[in-house]
C-alpha cells in the first residue's frame, strides 16, 4: 500500500498483525468509504464472494464468454479484447469444469487465471499420456477432439466417432460432419442446406478435405483420450438414430438405410 502511495503507519501495521494478517486475493469492503479501524479489520477477515462459472464440454469460447460477461457483470468486449491479447489460439484452450472466481474480477486477471488453470492441466495430461508436452501436437488432437465432442452422443461412442474421422481422413474423403459447423456464436444453432451451402469458413467439412484450421469447442478429457486413442475400426459413416445414440456402418446403402429409420 505504500507503493500505492496510500498513508500507512507503524500503528497500522501493527494493529494488522495484531488481528491476523492481510487476505490474499480479492476482498469485499462492501462499502465505498471506511473508517481507518473497519478498513484494516475488513483487510484481514473480508473475503470477495466467488461465483461458480461451470463450462460444458463442447462450449465455445464465444458462449463461453457471454457466460462470463452475465454472471461476473464484466465487459464481454474487454474479455474478447483480452483472450486476444493473452492466448493465441482462437478456440479450445480452456478445460471444460466449474471454475470459482470473485466478483470484482477484472476482465485481464479473469482471463488470466482461466488460461493459467488450463494450461497447466492440459500440460499434466499430456505428461501423463505422451511423457511430454508438444503444444502443436497437442492442439492436433483438441482439434480432432472438438469435432468428437461436437459429434458424439455419448462418452461410450467416442472413440467409434474418432475411428470415423481418422478412416475418413485416411481415404481422403471429406468429413462432411455437421458438428464442425456448430463453432463460434453458431454452437446452439440448427445446422441447416443453406448453412453447409454458404458457409466458406475451414470449420466446413462439407466443403474443406481435412480438419478445420482451428478446433470447433472447448474440449473434455473423455474426447482428447478418444482423439488420441480412437477404436480400431472401419466404420466410415454413421447416423442418430430414434433413441439418440448413434448407427455406426462402413457401408454407404447401409447408412442410407439407417437415415431412412431415423427419419420415417
Amino acid at each position: 500500500m505504500q507503493e500505492k502511495h496510500y498513508n500507512v503507519s507503524k500503528l497500522d501495521v501493527f494493529l494488522v498483525r495484531l488481528m491476523g494478517s492481510p487476505q490474499s486475493g480479492w476482498i469485499n469492503l462492501a462499502t465505498t468509504h471506511n473508517r481507518r479501524w473497519d478498513f484494516l479489520y475488513k483487510l484481514t477477515t473480508a473475503k470477495a464472494p466467488l461465483v461458480a462459472i461451470t463450462l460444458i464440454p463442447g462450449e465455445t469460447t464465444h458462449i463461453f464468454f457471454n457466460q462470463l460477461s452475465t454472471q461476473l457483470q464484466l465487459s464481454r468486449e474487454l474479455l474478447q479484447q483480452e483472450y486476444e491479447l493473452q492466448s493465441k489460439r482462437i478456440e479450445g484452450v480452456f478445460v471444460p469444469n466449474t471454475y470459482k472466481l470473485p466478483l470484482g474480477i477484472t476482465e485481464k486477471m479473469a482471463i488470466k487465471i482461466l488460461l493459467r488453470e488450463s494450461q497447466e492441466q492440459m500440460q499434466r495430461t499430456a505428461k501423463m499420456i505422451f511423457g511430454l508436452y508438444d503444444e502443436k501436437k497437442w492442439f492436433h488432437f483438441v482439434t480432432i477432439a472438438s469435432i468428437i465432442q461436437k459429434e458424439s452422443a455419448t462418452i461410450d461412442e467416442m472413440p467409434l466417432v474418432s475411428s470415423v474421422i481418422y478412416n475418413r481422413l485416411k481415404k481422403g474423403m471429406k468429413l462432411q460432419m455437421d458438428g464442425t459447423l456448430n463453432y463460434g456464436q453458431y454452437s446452439h444453432v440448427k445446422v441447416t442446406p443453406e448453412m453447409i451451402k454458404n458457409d466458406t469458413s475451414t470449420y466446413n467439412t462439407y466443403l474443406n478435405k481435412g480438419l478445420p484450421e482451428h478446433p470447433v469447442c472447448n474440449v473434455s478429457l473423455e474426447a482428447i483420450r478418444a482423439a488420441i486413442f480412437p477404436a480400431q475400426s472401419d466404420y466410415l459413416y454413421f447416423m442418430k438414430s430414434k433413441n439418440g445414440t448413434h448407427d455406426f456402418t462402413r457401408n454407404y446403402s447401409t447408412h442410407l438405410d439407417n437415415i431412412k429409420r431415423a427419419t420415417n
